[in-house]
């Protein structure tokens, strides 16, 4: 999350293009509620946990409403895909532990940051390159995650692959872009949910949560500020 800020300062710096002080602030404000949410996920204060996940995604998708985004169309489809993010957010809580739901509302997500991204100029080169890795990926873990959630429960097969193909190509597409921002914030939405579907279903990973949730809301961060970019 911190990277994310930093790196809004650096390119402040170096007028690539001016972010208003009140995405500064917002971001900031995100980032202090992400280092409050990853100590309760840490600790196992579940009653704080349940409040700063999702604060910290309503923070976000303020940033995004204010930041100098380069192009309105694509800060348009992000809001929808943070929203959509925010609602799977609320599924996954334990008081609610909706996966299905959860994996719908992250799935429509990917797709409207699928989107925004799209918008952008787009490298064919970049973009093959992008899906050999996600096919790569997909082979080695993703296969893996999906044979364990079919094994646990025989109606997560389709959802799960249907998961991983969508957020592969929203990978792929950031890999397209040549963005830096988006290419991070792809990769590390890569990484917290392949963390957290081997966590969930091959094999649970010491510190996995507290990994899941860093990335994630570090993902949502570059996402964010990519925006300036685009």
């Amino acid at each position: 999350m911190w990277d994310a800020i930093v790196a809004v300062a650096r390119a402040q710096a170096a007028s690539v293009r001016l972010v208003n002080a009140a995405a500064i602030t917002l971001l900031v404000v995100a980032g202090l509620t992400a280092l409050v949410n990853a100590w309760a996920v840490n600790v196992g204060r579940r009653s704080v946990e349940q409040i700063t996940k999702p604060l910290t995604m309503v923070f976000l998708i303020a940033v995004a409403i204010v930041i100098d985004a380069a192009e309105p169309a694509i800060r348009i489809w992000f809001i929808v895909a943070l929203l959509l993010s925010l609602a799977g957010d609320v599924f996954l809580l334990p008081q609610v532990d909706n996966f299905i739901g959860g994996l719908a509302s992250f799935l429509l997500g990917h797709v409207a940051y699928i989107a925004g991204l799209a918008i952008s100029d787009l490298s064919l080169s970049a973009g093959l390159i992008g899906i050999g890795i996600a096919l790569v990926a997909s082979a080695i873990i993703g296969w893996r995650i999906q044979q364990a959630a079919a094994h646990k429960d025989r109606r997560l097969g389709i959802p799960v692959a249907g998961y991983s193909t969508v957020i592969s190509v929203m990978f792929a597409t950031a890999v397209a872009t040549t963005d830096f921002m988006a290419i991070r914030g792809a990769i590390l939405f890569y990484s917290s949910d392949a963390i957290l579907g081997w966590n969930r279903f091959v094999k649970p990973m010491k510190g996995g949560r507290l990994a899941t949730m860093l990335t994630y809301h570090s993902a949502q961060a570059f996402l964010v500020v990519a925006l300036t970019t685009l």
